[in-house]
C-alpha cells in the first residue's frame, strides 16, 4: 500500500493540466472546475452560444440606433435650449446635418420629452387660447384687435402644421379698419409661410385647400387674397391659380390621354421599343357666351279691337253767322240718267253725317337666342410617331395602316387642321444613365447585413470550432489517461486490472483512496459500483453514518 500511494501517475499528453503554475496555482480552482465532465461535455454549447452571441454583438454594433425627431419646427435658440438640457440630464442627441433636425434614439423620445417639460422647453408659440386669457382687463379697442389677430393666426398656424408634408407654418392676416362707407371697405388678406419636410411638396389641390381654409377663417376675405409660399421663397399659390396653369395642365391631361391611347394601340403589333409617340394638343381656353333677339317678319297677332262710330243729322236749319261758309246747307242730289244706286244697309240717311274710328292692338313674336362656348375646346392635334426600322423596314401599305389607326384613335378632323406624320428610322441605343449600384441606397444596408452575417461565420470558424475540437481533444485525452492511470494503480497494487469484456478485475478501497485525482477516483467508484454493488451500498451507509455521527 505504501507503494501505491507514492506512485506518480503518469500524464503524457499533458490533457489534465492548463499552463497555470506560472501564475502560482491561482487557476487551479478554473482548471479543477473546467475539468469536471459536465462542464467538458458542455463545452462545444457553450463554444456554441458564443459565437452566436460574438455575432450578434457584431451585428447590433455594426447598425446605428434608430434615431426619432424630437420637435418638429425649433428657432435656433430653442434648439440650443434643449440640447444643453437634454447634456445635463444625459440623454445623448445628434443634430441631422441636411435638415438641421435635433434628434434622439428612438426608445429615449418619450424620457427626453417629459425631461424637457419639466424645464419648460421648448418655448414654443403660446396658442390662440392663451393669448387671449393672458390678455389683461381694461385693455384698449386697437390691443384687443391686435390680440385677437394674433390668436386667430396662432390658430391657423397649428391647424395648417397637422399637413404631414408642413413641418411649420406662419401666417400674417392684414385687415383693414371698417369704413361707414361701403365704397371705402378694403377685403382683408393673408400671407402663409411654409416649411415643408425634406423631400416632400404640397400638390396644387393641398395649397388651394390651405388657402380656402384661411379665407374661410377670416371674415370678409376671398381665397384670391391669400398668398402661400415656401421656405425657398417659391410662390406656390401662383400655380395653384393661375390661369395659364390651368390651360397647361389641361393640355397635359388632353396630350396624356392620347398618348396612352396610342401606345394601347401600337404596343401590341410593334412591341415595346419599337416606337415613340409624342402629342401636341392646342386648346383653347376662352369662353364666350352670345344673345340674340329677333322678330319673325310674318309673326303677329291681334289681341284687342275697339271700333267707334258717330252719326249726325242735317234736318234742322242752319244757324251760324251769315256769310260764312260753313253755315251752308249742303248741295241736293243729283240723280244721273243710268237710274237710281241702291244704298248700303248702314248708310246713313240723307241730310245725316257719319264718323268711325277703330282702334286695334297687335303681339309681335320675339325670339331669343343664347349661345354659349365653354373651355378646353381642342382646337388641334398634331401626333407624331417615330417607328423603329429594324432588320426588316416596313412597306408603304403597312404604314398607311398605321396612319389610318393613329387618326382613328386621337379622332382625326381634317376641318380643323389636324396633323399626323409617321417616319420610320433605325434606333440608336441610349447609354444608360442610371447611377451606378454602389451609389443606390440599398447598397450600404446590403452591405451591413452581409458583414454582419460574415463576423458571425468568422466567429464560428475561429472561435467556435477550435473550441469544440479543443474539447474532443481534451476529452480524448483525458480518456487515454485515465486508462493508463487505472492499468498503472492495477499494476502497482498486484490486483487484476478492470476491463472491458470478461477479463474483468477486482476494485478496492485502497486503489480508490491512492487515485491522485477527482476524474480517476470517480471512474473507480463508478467500476467498483458495477462490479459489487450490495458493498458500494454498505460503504455509502456506513459514511452516512459516521457523517451522523460526527
Amino acid at each position: 500500500m505504501a507503494d501505491a500511494q507514492t506512485l506518480t501517475p503518469i500524464d503524457p499528453g499533458g490533457a489534465n493540466h492548463l499552463p497555470a503554475p506560472i501564475l502560482g496555482g491561482r487557476l487551479a480552482p478554473l482548471t479543477q472546475f473546467v475539468r469536471q465532465p459536465a462542464v467538458q461535455r458542455a463545452l462545444p454549447a457553450i463554444a456554441m452560444t458564443s459565437a452566436i452571441g460574438i455575432a450578434a454583438l457584431a451585428y447590433f454594433t455594426m447598425q446605428a440606433a434608430p434615431q426619432a425627431q424630437l420637435f418638429a419646427g425649433l428657432d435656433d435658440a430653442d434648439k440650443a435650449a434643449v440640447a444643453e438640457a437634454l447634456q445635463a440630464q444625459g440623454i445623448g442627441h445628434s443634430i441631422d446635418s441636411s435638415t438641421g433636425a435635433l434628434t434622439v434614439d428612438a426608445d429615449k423620445l418619450h424620457q427626453a420629452r417629459i425631461a424637457l417639460a419639466g424645464q419648460g422647453l421648448p418655448k414654443a408659440a403660446p396658442s390662440g387660447d392663451s393669448l387671449i386669457a393672458a390678455l389683461p382687463m381694461g385693455s384698449s379697442r386697437a390691443i384687443e384687435g391686435e390680440a385677437l389677430r394674433s390668436a386667430r393666426e396662432a390658430d391657423l398656424s397649428r391647424t395648417i402644421e397637422t399637413i404631414d408634408a408642413v413641418k411649420s407654418a406662419r401666417v400674417h392676416v392684414a385687415a383693414a379698419e371698417p369704413s361707414l362707407f361701403v365704397r371705402d371697405d378694403k377685403p382683408a388678406t393673408a400671407s402663409v409661410m411654409l416649411t415643408l419636410q425634406n423631400g416632400r411638396s404640397l400638390s396644387d389641390g393641398q395649397v388651394q385647400a390651405i388657402r380656402f381654409l384661411v379665407a374661410s377663417s377670416v371674415p370678409g376675405m376671398n381665397a384670391d387674397q391669400v398668398s402661400v409660399i415656401d421656405q425657398r421663397g417659391a410662390l406656390l399659390s401662383d400655380t395653384a391659380s393661375g390661369s395659364d396653369m390651368k390651360a397647361f395642365q389641361l393640355q397635359l391631361q388632353v396630350e396624356d390621354r392620347f398618348r396612352r391611347a396610342l401606345d394601347t394601340l401600337l404596343g401590341p403589333m410593334l412591341g415595346a421599343g419599337n416606337y415613340t409617340v409624342e402629342v401636341h394638343a392646342d386648346v383653347d381656353m376662352s369662353e364666350s357666351q352670345a344673345t340674340r333677339e329677333s322678330f319673325p317678319e310674318n309673326d303677329r297677332a291681334m289681341t284687342s279691337e275697339q271700333i267707334t262710330r258717330s252719326v249726325s243729322g242735317t234736318s234742322a236749319a242752319a244757324v251760324g253767322i251769315p256769310g260764312a261758309l260753313a253755315n251752308q246747307p249742303p248741295q241736293a242730289t243729283t240723280i244721273t240718267a243710268e237710274g237710281p244706286q241702291p244704298a248700303p244697309a248702314n248708310a246713313p240717311a240723307p241730310g245725316t253725317e257719319s264718323n268711325e274710328n277703330a282702334a286695334r292692338a297687335y303681339e309681335v313674336g320675339r325670339e331669343i337666342s343664347v349661345t354659349h362656348s365653354p373651355q378646353g375646346k381642342l382646337r388641334r392635334v398634331s401626333v407624331a410617331v417615330a417607328l423603329n426600322q429594324g432588320k426588316k423596314a416596313l412597306t408603304q401599305a403597312d404604314l398607311t395602316k398605321i396612319d389610318a389607326l393613329v387618326k382613328g384613335a386621337i379622332g382625326f378632323d381634317a376641318a380643323r387642321g389636324d396633323l399626323v406624320a409617321i417616319n420610320q428610322r433605325p434606333f440608336v441605343a441610349v447609354e444608360d444613365s442610371s447611377p451606378p449600384f454602389y451609389d443606390q441606397g440599398w447598397f450600404l444596408p446590403l452591405v451591413k447585413q452581409v458583414g454582419a452575417i460574415l463576423a458571425a461565420l468568422l466567429a464560428f470558424l475561429f472561435i467556435g470550432r477550435p473550441m469544440i475540437r479543443a474539447a474532443k481533444q481534451r476529452a480524448a485525452a483525458r480518456i487515454e489517461q485515465n486508462q493508463a492511470l487505472e492499468e498503472s494503480l492495477l499494476a502497482a497494487t498486484d490486483r487484476p486490472a478492470l476491463a472491458s469484456g470478461s477479463n474483468n478485475r477486482e476494485i478496492t478501497l485502497e486503489m480508490i483512496e491512492a487515485a491522485p485525482s477527482y476524474e480517476a477516483r470517480a471512474n473507480l467508484v463508478r467500476a467498483f459500483v458495477r462490479q459489487d454493488s450490495a458493498r458500494a451500498a454498505l460503504v455509502v451507509r456506513h459514511l452516512m453514518q459516521e457523517g451522523a455521527r460526527a
